[in-house]
């Protein structure tokens, strides 16, 4: 695998837990920083946990920083309903030393970093786009500066999982989301290169990431954990991991309130990992197909407020702005998932 360098931009958030334990197991990945947008919940509980999963992955060195407060435009509404009221379901660790990580400066980060590096990181935005709408207002070269952008957001000519139409990263913040858009519609105007568009991972194809609590049982026995892990539909609610891993036990307690919620929601005990998916991208560890797009997002309709359009035949007369994935192969990401979690939980086990 060729050297990534990473900026990753969450709302921990269940699947964002994921994704970035997945991005620590990964010897070819760097990650340079962690930034936190709020979304799941709060960004105050959001750098919390990145700090403490890091630790827990065993990655304190990353810096973990803050960015935005609420959205371009609207009040924030978090997701307790889906994530839990700390953001990671049951998952539970050891309070971290908050006072490490920096306040305010994310934007500043991401900028610096790409005006020092030019044409070498990759950004990965699993959490509504308010802090890279940010960064782009202060640097509106920044699409030329980043190697790549892979972007988890967007629901198009599919059903949204927040409205009927819209996507829950873009939802709350689809001013942030059309601004990010419109300023990568400038640049390729302008001439910037179709590799440097974003790649959008949207619920078209993430939702085909449909994990079963098997996984989990599988995770243990990769792992090495005596004890078999059983995530059952018929536990009561709220059953906590015995698992001797700590990693395996975060991640179990983690997902189940998951697998709850969707089940809830009448879609069967299973979780859509999306953020996963997208980090699979970023890493260029998962492989998939995409199509160019001219994408913009809807911000005056009630209706239809935040919803994602996706122009793939040019109707609009606008070079395309974004590469939208059409193909991915799930099973896949699954085997790759299972091979490098266990890998790195057994390391960390080995190590504690």
């Amino acid at each position: 695998m060729n050297q990534v360098r990473l900026l990753a931009d969450c709302d921990t958030g269940i699947d964002d837990a994921l994704a970035l334990a997945y991005l620590c197991s990964l010897d070819h990945v760097q990650i340079e920083a962690v930034t936190s947008t709020p979304g799941n919940v709060d960004v105050e509980q959001v750098a919390a946990n990145n700090l403490a999963l890091l630790k827990l992955c065993g990655k304190p060195e990353v810096p973990v920083l803050k960015g935005a407060r609420e959205p371009l435009e609207i009040p924030l509404a978090t997701t307790p309903e889906t994530h839990g009221p700390q953001g990671v379901g049951y998952a539970t660790l050891p309070a971290p030393d908050t006072s490490a990580i920096a306040d305010n400066e994310a934007v500043d980060c991401w900028i610096e970093a790409a005006r020092t590096n030019p044409g070498e990181l990759t950004v990965l935005l699993s959490a509504p786009l308010t802090n890279f709408a940010l960064a782009l207002r202060s640097e509106p070269k920044l699409p030329w500066l980043l190697r790549k952008v892979v972007i988890m957001g967007g629901a198009f000519y599919y059903q949204g999982n927040t409205t009927p139409t819209a996507e829950w990263n873009t939802h709350v913040d689809p001013h942030a989301a059309k601004e990010v858009f419109a300023a990568y519609s400038r640049a390729a105007e302008e001439g910037l290169e179709s590799e440097k568009l974003p790649i959008v991972c949207s619920l078209d194809t993430t939702e085909r990431f449909e994990m079963q609590p098997e996984f989990l049982t599988k995770l243990a026995e990769e792992a090495g954990c005596e004890e078999p892990e059983l995530v059952l539909a018929s536990d009561t609610e709220g059953t906590l991991s015995k698992a001797s891993n700590p990693l395996v036990r975060y991640l179990t307690d983690a997902l189940r309130f998951y697998f709850e919620f969707h089940r809830h929601y009448d879609q069967g005990y299973i979780a859509h990992v999306h953020d996963y998916f997208a980090a699979g991208v970023a890493a260029g560890t998962l492989e998939y197909e995409a199509r160019p797009a001219t994408i913009d997002v809807e911000t005056e309709s009630q209706l239809l407020f935040g919803t994602t359009v996706a122009d793939f035949r040019g109707l609009w007369g606008k070079p395309a702005n974004a590469h939208v994935v059409s193909q991915n192969d799930p099973n896949a990401g699954f085997q790759e998932l299972v091979q490098r979690l266990g890998a790195l939980a057994r390391k960390l086990d080995k190590n504690s």
